[in-house]
């Protein structure tokens, strides 16, 4: 089940530029990452944009528009959009269930723009922000099927009640808080399984990916000798820069137990750059933003959160019933 954005999301980021807009940052000040979107090719945006504007079958253009207005209206007077804010609601689409229309809202603003989708009942008179839930399906199990864990380093039983998937960064601090974390949590819980993805911050961390590509090549070698990389490029994370990325990766590698000979190779080999572009498109796909972001047994969480880390991992080891 595709995962249906809150509408607060739009609140918060409208919200934020209205703040910038009314107190402009130094000119040295990082401008606004523009939304992903404007990112996409001109036939893809186009694409996009032409199915998000197409009704439902059986809808007729005049009761689309009817319903549109309503929305836009209710919206922008709920959040006080003035003048600077385009509000512009999509085509009615088939919704989760009979009744409802799904409709995108587009929200614009001093150049940037986000999008979430509300639900509307047929007659135009009730509006749902948030997600419809299906209670006879498993949103979990669903979330489970879309992620690969073969060919990944793991540890832990293969048959294990509990799995632990990290979408992570090596470059990233709240990945290493992460990993400070389950350096004290998986002991406690030998019976889980938890397994490293990569999900590399290029934009942000420049030698993510070259950490990526290192931590494969070594887990090549052996999965031994790819967790005691993966704890030291945490541990020497500030030590690690792009300028010296190559060599203290290789460094960490020929440490961990990596023969650098067969390590180098692995780095010059394509087949490895496709397998962290795999792990990546993976997690773009569960619409994953930030790291760390894991999935205990499906359910998403966030940032480095030991409480509730421990709080899913102790509730799928005693389910309550």
């Amino acid at each position: 089940m595709k995962r249906v954005l809150f509408f607060s999301a739009i609140l918060a980021a409208a919200s934020a530029l209205t703040v910038a807009a009314q107190n402009p940052a130094p000119s040295s000040a990082p401008k606004p990452a523009r939304p992903a979107a404007s990112s996409q090719p001109k036939s893809s945006a186009a694409a996009q944009a032409a199915a998000e504007a197409a009704n439902a079958p059986g809808v007729t253009p005049e009761q689309a528009a009817v319903i549109q207005k309503r929305v836009e209206a209710f919206l922008r007077n709920e959040f006080a959009w003035g003048k600077g804010f385009e509000v512009k609601a999509g085509g009615l689409h088939a919704g989760p269930v009979p009744d409802l229309y799904a409709v995108p809202d587009n929200v614009t603003n001093n150049g940037q723009s986000d999008m979430a989708i509300v639900f509307v009942s047929k007659d135009g008179k009730y509006m749902i922000r948030g997600e419809v839930q299906d209670l006879e399906t498993n949103p979990l199990a669903e979330t489970r099927r879309q992620i690969t864990v073969d060919g990944y380093a793991s540890k832990g039983p293969s048959n294990a009640k509990v799995e632990i998937v990290e979408f992570g960064d090596f470059e990233c601090p709240s990945c290493r808080q992460l990993e400070y974390i389950l350096r004290a949590v998986l002991p406690k819980y030998p019976q889980v399984r938890y397994v490293f993805k990569d999900f590399p911050l290029d934009s942000i961390h420049p030698w993510a990916s070259t950490a990526a590509l290192a931590g494969h090549c070594v887990l090549k070698q052996g999965s031994d000798a790819f967790w005691k990389f993966h704890d030291s490029v945490y541990d020497d994370q500030d030590l690690i820069s792009v300028e010296n990325s190559t060599s203290k990766l290789a460094e960490i590698a020929s440490k961990a137990g990596a023969d650098l000979n067969a390590y180098q190779a692995c780095m010059s080999d394509p087949k490895t750059v496709e397998i962290v572009k795999k792990s990546t498109q993976e997690g773009q796909k569960l619409e994953i933003t930030g790291t760390p972001t894991t999935f205990i047994n499906g359910r998403r969480l966030v940032g480095p959160d030991q409480t509730l880390l421990e709080q899913y991992i102790q509730f799928d080891l005693n389910p309550v019933h």
